[in-house]
């Protein structure tokens, strides 16, 4: 049995030798044709393109994403050819959510924006989103919900994006990419969407670069439809739009989603997966690395939150060195979330 897997998955190595399995590990923009033609299973991320141009003529017959997108894979030619693949839901939902609440007490600290009684604009209730209202809510924020597929199956508590266009002060995307369907999500935020904004709100983006227009998002903070934007995820990724790095308040290179707990539970996933389509021996637990400082002293919740997470150093990394995207990315230090510390707070609430 041969698998080949992203040498960027962490703590991935020892847990398959734990089980028995032999593997290659290559970068996952390097895996070739070549590569996985004697391969029986690809464990990957969202670097590796999974389509005919990588698989046909292989053994392939699973492959696991170590992601919740899998818009990398061409699932209609695996299903065609027979070949099984899973992808991670939920798996660094937590970590998105850490990333976004970091970014909203940042925004109350060096912004004046008052968490209590501001509205945030949710497109996307998923894993991700579903956290984000829940942990917006316990600052005392107005929370819209917009998910039109959920809307349409007849849930209730969903507003219009037109809603979230006209009454929300903090807009942000948690869709999957999608270009068909009832309801693409392919440069949802476009031109058309920023003209339609009211109230001048934060724009942030942790879900697909291509759910948001650059050129329109440039022009939005140029016409001053919106207050500021936070970026995680790009178009053309590595190869990003510097002009819009250098003007929004906080650029990171796709790692919303890169704690260390969120990564391990990926892991985990795509192991369940392989062993279950295998019939291989259990999975390891993965437990990722304490923090170096696990007690943290703070005078109020919102400082002890920002000591275990301050997105701005990352966006200063990659504002001081943009050519090192998928560097950054590929050797990110650790992050835990929450439940990783101790916290000794004076003060419970902002």
């Amino acid at each position: 049995m041969k698998v080949v897997v992203d040498d960027k998955i962490p703590y991935i190595r020892e847990a398959l030798h734990t089980m028995g399995v032999e593997a290659l590990y290559v970068a996952g923009s390097d895996i070739t044709s070549a590569m996985v033609r004697d391969a029986d299973a690809l464990i990957v991320r969202t670097r590796t393109h999974c389509d005919a141009s990588l698989l046909e003529g292989s053994r392939v017959r699973f492959i696991a994403t170590a992601t919740i997108g899998y818009d990398h894979i061409d699932t209609a030619y695996c299903d065609s050819r027979g070949i099984r693949w899973t992808n991670a839901p939920g798996c660094n939902a937590a970590s998105v959510c850490q990333y976004i609440q970091s970014v909203l007490l940042l925004l109350q600290r060096d912004r004046e924006l008052q968490l209590s009684g501001t509205t945030l604009g949710i497109v996307g209730v998923g894993h991700v989103g579903t956290l984000v209202a829940q942990m917006a809510r316990s600052w005392g924020m107005r929370v819209l919900l917009c998910d039109p597929p959920r809307a349409e199956r007849g849930e209730e508590g969903f507003v219009s994006l037109d809603v979230i266009a006209r009454e929300a002060d903090v807009i942000t995307l948690h869709t999957p990419l999608t270009q068909g369907g009832r309801y693409p999500t392919y440069h949802l935020a476009d031109a058309s969407f920023f003209a339609s904004l009211q109230r001048k709100p934060y724009f942030i983006n942790t879900s697909r670069g291509e759910t948001t227009d650059t050129e329109a998002l440039r022009q939005a903070l140029d016409e001053g439809k919106i207050s500021q934007c936070i970026i995680d995820v790009w178009e053309h990724e590595p190869d990003i739009d510097l002009e819009l790095l250098e003007r929004c308040y906080i650029g990171t290179p796709h790692i919303a989603g890169y704690s260390a707990d969120g990564k391990a539970n990926a892991t985990r996933m795509s192991l369940e997966s392989l062993a279950a389509h295998f019939g291989l021996g259990p999975v390891p637990v993965i437990v990722p690395p304490a923090p170096a400082q696990a007690i943290i002293y703070a005078g109020s919740r919102a400082e002890a939150m920002l000591s275990t997470y301050d997105p701005l150093t990352d966006s200063e990394a990659l504002k001081s060195e943009p050519a090192r995207f998928e560097y950054l990315r590929g050797h990110y230090p650790l992050r835990r979330e929450e439940q990783g510390y101790d916290f000794r707070v004076s003060i419970p609430d902002v």
